[in-house]
């Protein structure tokens, strides 16, 4: 008996192993035949079946897709598919991160229940992906296991800034990407002012009667400016950058009075042109952007008074019949003065949304002049310190699309008065040259291409000591 167990069942097995071939040949034939025997419509409906399945494998992958870029940005939960509640989800990624493949043709039953009509899919595959779990190993963003997956470096934590977003920065806040090396940011701007001013000629009797000329002045004044920044980044912190402007003024100046009749206008007009106050910047970057912490650039910048001065420039009665309308016989393209400006802004994004905001100070250096009097024939030595200014501002930028981006931000700039002093004299102020200056600002961001993008502004002045208002557009060209 033990004989017959030990030897017989080697046999038994060995003659088993053609009985199986024989039953695997047998149905598969009966899987093939059974598939010969399908009508025409079976064949069609089972086709159909197949290319559903297909289609939402390809769902599948683009919601991947869709979650993995969302995750990069701090939405969703990174490294992973869509949430196990997305009804699009049809497919469980396998040990790749891709849906399991279908299989033939031949192979799908054509009982198979239709797609979603059940609890799995037409490959036996569960709807329901994997539920992330709350640590930070298996190669999400930031893991500490050491395992070395994709994400888990620090820079891989930065939210990723879309191409329009990126225009933001540039435009907004004038801050470099510090990731490029070298660019060139050329604008062209037009600022146009409106100003009135009564002019009384006379002399106030008992204290209650004006006797002499009543008169309005009007000035009118347009500067075109085309500056061209480049921009080299150092480092992948640190930026430098020179902006060299040339300036166009032309003002047009009108005053009553002509012929002696205060309702008789007479006008005046002066141009001018030269480059501008050239001036320089360096930016270093404190912070950059995480999915908790905002970016954070600071910034010094040098302004040269390489424009022509406002002081000294002569006024000349233009009109003989009207002793009120006097001109400067030039116009200014720059301030006179050096001064440095030390700024910091902040930037976080709220993928499609952007908030930014900007905090600077200006010293203006002290600068002695031979002569700061408007009036011919009259020569004023002194020394001049206009107020130093603080400014400050904030808005928010949306998104439309890769390539799109609106914005619209606030700006406030507040200047003390200025101080004159003659050569062995103290200083005094000069009244009303105390100057409050707000301004809203709307742009739009167009990205053309990875080199070139368009920035468009129009700034509106809310104070009178603002410009009515402010058309430009920029052309930055990163390489």
């Amino acid at each position: 008996m033990s004989r017959f167990s030990t030897t017989g069942t080697p046999r038994v097995m060995l003659a088993a192993i053609p009985l199986a071939v024989m039953l695997f040949a047998l149905s598969q034939g009966a899987a093939a035949q059974a598939l010969a025997d399908q009508s025409l419509e079976d064949r069609l409906n089972t086709l159909m079946r197949v290319v559903d399945e297909q289609q939402k494998q390809i769902n599948s992958l683009e919601q991947q897709v869709t979650n993995l870029e969302m995750s990069q940005r701090g939405k969703g939960a990174p490294g992973y598919g869509a949430p196990a509640d997305n009804g699009a989800v049809a497919e469980q990624p396998g040990a790749d991160g891709l849906p399991v493949p279908l299989p033939p043709l031949a192979q799908v039953n054509p009982g198979t229940p239709a797609p979603g009509s059940g609890t799995g899919t037409a490959t036996g595959v569960p709807v329901n992906p994997p539920v992330p779990d709350n640590g930070t190993s298996g190669g999400l963003p930031g893991a500490t296991d050491g395992s070395g997956a994709v994400g888990q470096t620090q820079k891989a934590a930065q939210p990723v800034r879309t191409q329009s977003e990126d225009a933001v920065v540039q435009s907004q806040q004038h801050t470099p990407l510090f990731d490029h090396k070298l660019t060139f940011d050329w604008g062209i701007s037009d600022t146009y002012y409106d100003r009135r001013q009564l002019q009384l000629s006379g002399f106030l009797a008992l204290d209650a009667i004006f006797l002499g000329n009543i008169n309005l002045g009007e000035t009118k004044s347009h500067q075109v400016m085309a500056d061209l920044d480049t921009r080299y980044g150092i480092s992948d912190r640190l930026s430098v950058d020179v902006d060299v402007p040339y300036i166009y003024r032309h003002s047009n100046f009108i005053v009553g009075g002509a012929g002696g009749a205060a309702s008789t206008l007479s006008d005046a007009s002066a141009n001018s042109s030269d480059i501008g106050d050239v001036n320089f910047g360096l930016y270093y970057e404190i912070l950059k952007e995480t999915n908790s912490l905002p970016d954070l650039v600071g910034s010094l910048r040098i302004k040269t008074p390489t424009g022509s001065s406002p002081f000294g420039i002569k006024l000349q009665q233009v009109d003989a019949d009207n002793t009120n309308l006097v001109a400067p016989n030039k116009l200014p393209t720059g301030t006179g003065f050096w001064n440095v400006t030390a700024g910091l802004s902040v930037l976080k994004t709220y993928d499609p949304v952007v908030l930014f905001g900007s905090l600077s100070y200006t010293y203006n250096i002290a600068r002695s002049f031979s002569d700061i009097s408007s009036v011919i024939g009259q020569t004023e030595p002194a020394t001049v310190k206009i107020g130093d200014v603080v400014q400050f501002g904030g808005g928010a930028a949306l998104a439309f699309s890769d390539k799109d981006s609106a914005s619209v931000s606030y700006t406030m700039a507040l200047e003390p008065e200025s101080q004159t002093k003659a050569p062995g004299g103290s200083y005094s102020k000069v009244p009303g040259s105390e100057t409050t200056a707000a301004a809203l600002t709307f742009g739009l961001n167009h990205v053309v291409n990875k080199h070139l993008t368009i920035n468009g502004s129009v700034s509106v002045g809310l104070t009178p000591d603002t410009p009515n208002f402010v058309v430009g557009v920029r052309f930055p060209y990163t390489f």
